[in-house]
């Protein structure tokens, strides 16, 4: 994904100066091709102009001549990453000392999410979206960005805690839904919070070694309906953690607005999802590295069996979705165990062109087609 290793001087950009590039490939995050040899007029706030031929006007009084003449360069959008947990450090590989993380302060949370903002923009990402936490780690990220004096930092969208069931999985991250008097106190308390968006968690995570979602969905399609029209009453929309087909049904018939994970996903789920306009964020990256650290994690042969036919399972399933039209979005659920928080995107995107899709098609997940959910 390395666009140059030249290093070039652009002037900066102002609310009252714009600046005129030409560029020899531009990807615009949308298009199936680069568009080739583009001029690009951009002012601090927006892109003013695209076209084959230099601009008519909005140049600076008297501009003749390009700010920049960029013909041997690739420009594209930034990076948007659309599942992680900025409360949790993925790059720690020890369970203990993961374990203990989880009894930090929100405090302690918070300084070390911040830490983390400034490398996210280095590597190209300017927009995350939080996938919950109940130390309101992303809620509090997301109000840093809105102030005047922010520092280097990515968009943060935040759920807040997420949404499960008391006693499953994802208290680590959630509030339970019986902590309120119903369905639309849970989600009101969410909003009054000041949640982006809604995150539920539908489905416990996969047995690996049963290689399957072994226990029933923590919600009934009622509830997660219920749980999304009170969502769609405060224009927000929802995204679900949810794998195994009986989830992933529960959730699509549920009505959200994105599917996060969906291992197991049939192919007459994935034809729904494309005619509902449902995303689908697959979150590659967490598998693999289980199999990568098989040995530090204690899985044997079996299990090491499981992940890679889960893999390859999930792989086809990608490559059906493009396929047929499915909204696909690049999320590399960084926090998660061996995930890092920036390179865990890169990686990410390598895994989904691993797993089928095309270079193109992969940078469009990470930045038109997440952009516009």
């Amino acid at each position: 994904m390395l666009i140059s290793e030249k290093k070039v001087s652009i002037p900066w950009a102002s609310d009252k100066r714009c600046i005129w590039l030409r560029v020899g490939t531009l990807i615009d995050g949308v298009s199936t091709k680069p568009l080739k040899d583009v001029h690009v007029v951009y002012d601090a706030q927006s892109i003013r102009y695209l076209g084959d031929l230099p601009p008519a006007d909005l140049l600076n009084p008297g501009q003749t001549q390009l700010d920049a003449e960029l013909g041997e360069y690739t420009l594209l959008p930034g990076l948007v990453e659309a599942h992680a947990h900025l409360f949790l450090a993925g790059g720690e590989l020890n369970l203990a000392k993961r374990s203990a993380h989880l009894k930090q302060t929100s405090q302690e949370f918070l300084s070390a999410a911040h830490a983390r903002l400034e490398k996210l923009v280095r590597l190209g990402i300017i927009a995350v979206r939080d996938a919950g936490d109940k130390h309101g780690v992303g809620l509090a990220l997301g109000k840093l960005y809105a102030h005047e004096d922010k520092p280097v930092m990515p968009y943060v969208d935040s759920p807040g805690a997420a949404i499960h069931r008391k006693g499953r999985y994802g208290g680590f991250m959630a509030e339970p839904i019986e902590n309120y008097a119903s369905l639309k106190a849970c989600v009101q308390a969410r909003i009054l919070a000041g949640a982006a968006r809604i995150k539920l968690i539908a489905t416990d995570i996969i047995d690996f070694k049963k290689g399957q979602v072994t226990k029933e969905p923590q919600m009934t399609t009622g509830e997660v309906a219920e749980l999304v029209r009170t969502a769609k009453e405060f224009n927000r929309q929802t995204f679900a953690h949810a794998s195994g087909d009986n989830g992933v049904e529960c959730v699509i018939e549920g009505g959200v607005d994105s599917v996060e994970h969906g291992f197991f996903v049939r192919a007459d789920q994935l034809a729904r999802m494309r005619d509902r306009q449902i995303a689908w964020v697959p979150t590659i990256a967490p598998v693999q590295k289980q199999i990568e650290y098989a040995a530090r994690l204690g899985w044997d042969e079996r299990v090491v069996s499981n992940l890679h036919r889960i893999l390859e399972q999930h792989a086809a399933s990608l490559q059906k979705a493009h396929e047929m039209g499915v909204p696909i979005v690049a999320g590399s659920d960084a926090g998660s165990y061996g995930v890092t928080h920036g390179f865990g995107l890169l990686e990410e995107l390598e895994l989904l062109e691993h797993a089928g899709l095309s270079a193109i098609s992969v940078i469009n997940a990470a930045t038109g087609t997440s952009a516009q959910r």
